[in-house]
């Protein structure tokens, strides 16, 4: 059994270090095509999303309380706000909405 971690362990290094070098190794001129720059450049964003939107709705006791937080954040993002006054008004928008459901006392 101690073999298999030591052998998943290695396995997951190499990964990582494959993901992290091959990028280098296969692009050594500069890239120079306007749609392969615009795709590696929006690509951690586009990730980032994918990763978090989902885990918003099930981060609360309920779906609705997660839909204030999602409104509150998307209005206050158009608004052209910054990220900690966008995530702390969320938060605070998910509390007081689950407050109000489960009969919190403010």
């Amino acid at each position: 059994m101690r073999g298999m971690v030591v052998l998943y362990v290695a396995v997951m290094a190499l990964v990582t270090y494959l993901i992290r070098m091959l990028p280098f190794t296969l692009f050594r001129k500069k890239i120079t095509s306007s749609f392969w720059r615009s795709f590696f450049f929006y690509v951690p964003y586009a990730v980032l999303a994918a990763m978090t939107f989902p885990a918003v709705f099930s981060a609360t006791a309920s779906l609705w309380s997660a839909l204030c937080g999602v409104a509150v954040a998307a209005v206050l993002a158009l608004c052209k706000r910054s990220l900690t006054v966008v995530a702390l008004s969320a938060c605070l928008a998910v509390f007081v909405a689950e407050g109000i459901q489960f009969g919190f006392v403010f």
